[in-house]
């Protein structure tokens, strides 16, 4: 999965298009049938969320004026004066269009509403839901937020009142959604989760409203906070369940839909599950190009996307097929920044079919069309120096390497993240050319920048794997190991204790550890190994059956004979069943399992002995490359 890098960056572009700094705001969801327009709605839109439309009294009695009273009727008491007072007070602030006639329609109610009052809380939710949607002040956000909650928990007593349950559930999505805004992940989870659960709940019930406009705001926005939190794998559960959402909303077909399926397969492909992202991504190709026809905007990056994708499976002539026709579209429609970058995908697909001549030639016409500092610029010179090591020709690769470098270091402190998978990759082309040192280099200044960044967790963690990998193979143990450790802990974070990549880190800890001739250590790494990959890559992998023999080479090391051999045959049955393809594996297996029978016999007194297996998803205080990138 050499080639991973690359299709990131590509994805990463792609992404950058039709990302939303804020997240999408509940009210516009929630109240447009269409779900397409993602900017902020004018307030009058939020009316009907807060379930504050009241039939006029002019409709109730024609006769009377909400202004003026007809001269015969008799005087009003003081609390009908009050309870007029505060009816024309909501109404003011109902019928008000611009933030400034909120604010002052708002401030009226306060003055002269109690303070416990639920048309207050509703008002307040009100107020904090446009400058929310704005997206720009959220500590005057917060402060709305806050009181909006506690009038409206207080006025939520559980007895099965839907209204005052919808109002509390949109409470705690402005919430968490306010804190989302201030980088209070934690906090912002905590209420999305409740707002989540109280929704759950209406729904099972059959309340009689329809929550799934809300419910689809939730599930986005716990998705972009799980994101934000490094919990990728968490948060593509909640995308999937926002796109299923929308689905049952939005028209069947309908362009907004199209987006929606091509949105979802970024996040899958962006965690490298090319095979999850493949149907979604056809599907949006589908809807677009009966919607918009074949020459759309649309429809192009839609098939840039598939490129990506393609690559990711190894399908590189598809790849190739749909960046042409990808860029066809681009050139008709003059959009010369994304048909370059549709060029350096074309050159990128070139390099993995081997057709380097031909990848050199269409990045040597692509530079001459960029500026000299420009980021499209470095990347180009980052895929000619993957040509040219390809050719062999090294020196000419590293000076390609040495003039995106310093390209990319001017760019640290506007885009770390751009950046910091730019050194990574540039990192595995001087791996490729065993320039191990300037690897290293080049990954530990990646990593500094992606600490920086939470929702980078992922690709810190393979990082530090890669980093810790790197010194393993240079000898350096000692300082692998803290890099190992750190990496399997974020990945574990990241994608669950169970993610293929968190296997590769504890075989290569274990690993290290056989290096510090620690074998207990080891056969603990090696059989944590061995129990992830087993699940998610099957007992018959390659990976699966390196971990196995290297939890036999372990017990072997500490004289633990008979377990040593029970796994050295389950090397030798799991090549077998490869088949003549393997028959050199089987031979070794085989030559290593006699050594074995003959230690045993010799050491006879040893072969009772054994260290016990860890059992399956069991913790161990020494925790432990890589997310498969380098692979």
């Amino acid at each position: 999965m050499r080639r991973a890098s690359s299709l990131l960056s590509s994805l990463r572009e792609l992404r950058g298009r039709c990302s939303t700094k804020h997240p999408v705001s509940i009210i516009s969801l929630a109240f447009h049938s269409d779900l397409g327009d993602p900017s902020p709605q004018p307030c009058r839109s939020y009316h009907g969320l807060l379930y504050k439309r009241r039939t006029q009294q002019l409709l109730r009695n024609p006769s009377r004026s909400l202004d003026t009273l007809v001269q015969n009727d008799p005087p009003l008491s003081s609390r009908q004066s009050k309870i007029k007072e505060k009816n024309d007070l909501d109404e003011a602030f109902e019928s008000a269009t611009t933030m400034e006639e909120m604010v002052s329609a708002f401030k009226a109610m306060e003055s002269v509403f109690d303070e416990n009052d639920k048309r207050l809380g509703l008002a307040c939710l009100k107020m904090g839901q446009c400058l929310d949607s704005a997206g720009e002040d959220h500590e005057s956000t917060l402060v709305y937020a806050v009181k909006a909650l506690r009038i409206l928990e207080a006025h939520d007593d559980g007895d099965g009142d839907t209204k005052s349950a919808v109002s509390l559930a949109m409470a705690l999505h402005l919430m968490g959604s306010v804190h989302y805004g201030l980088k209070r992940f934690n906090e912002s989870l905590g209420y999305l989760n409740r707002a989540n659960r109280i929704l759950g709940t209406l729904e099972n019930d059959s309340c009689g409203f329809d929550v799934r406009p809300i419910s689809h705001a939730v599930q986005l926005l716990l998705a972009n906070t799980k994101t934000a939190m490094g919990r990728r794998e968490e948060a593509l559960d909640n995308l999937r369940k926002s796109l299923e959402l929308k689905e049952l909303l939005l028209e069947p077909n309908s362009r907004e839909l199209g987006v929606a399926y091509r949105e979802v397969a970024e996040a899958y492909s962006a965690v490298l599950r090319f095979k999850e992202a493949l149907p979604l991504g056809l599907k949006a190709l589908e809807v677009h190009m009966e919607q918009l026809g074949q020459n759309s905007v649309e429809v192009a990056h839609d098939r840039r996307l598939l490129g990506v994708v393609y690559c990711g499976l190894e399908e590189h002539q598809k790849a190739f097929e749909q960046n042409e026709l990808a860029q066809k579209v681009l050139k008709n429609w003059g959009m010369s920044l994304d048909l370059l970058n549709a060029e350096v995908d074309a050159a990128n697909i070139q390099i993995a079919l081997g057709k380097f001549e031909e990848a050199i030639n269409t990045l040597r016409g692509v530079v001459q069309q960029t500026d000299k500092d420009s980021e499209t610029r470095a990347l180009v010179f980052i895929s000619m120096a993957k040509a040219l090591s390809n050719q062999e020709k090294f020196a000419d690769s590293k000076r390609c390497c040495e003039i995106a470098c310093g390209i990319f270091e001017k760019k640290e402190s506007l885009a770390p993240s751009k950046v910091a998978e730019a050194y990574s990759e540039i990192a595995m082309l001087y791996e490729t050319m065993n320039e191990f040192e300037i690897a290293i280099s080049l990954l530990k200044r990646s990593l500094a920048l992606l600490e920086k960044i939470p929702q980078e967790q992922h690709a810190e963690a393979s990082t530090s794997g890669r980093i810790g990998w790197l010194l393993l193979l240079t000898g350096k143990v000692p300082q692998a190991i803290p890099y190992l450790e750190g990496a399997v802990e974020r990945l574990k974070e990241s994608f669950g204790p169970k993610h293929f990549g968190v296997g590769y880190i504890y075989n290569n800890l274990g690993a290290a550890y056989m290096e510090l001739d620690r074998p207990h250590s080891a056969a603990q790494m090696f059989a944590l190994a061995k129990d992830i990959m087993d699940v998610a890559l099957g007992p018959h992998h390659a990976d699966s059956i390196e971990a196995c023999q290297n939890l036999a080479n372990a017990y072997g090391a500490m004289g633990s004979y008979k377990l040593a051999m029970e796994f050295q045959q389950r090397v030798i049955d799991a090549w077998e069943s490869h088949g003549p393809s393997a028959s050199d594996e089987v031979r070794e297996a085989e030559r290593l399992l006699f050594q074995l029978q003959k230690k045993a016999m010799t050491e006879s007194g040893n072969c009772g002995e054994s260290l016990p297996l860890p059992q399956s998803g069991e913790a161990i205080s020494g925790k432990c490359l890589d997310l498969g990138l380098s692979k």
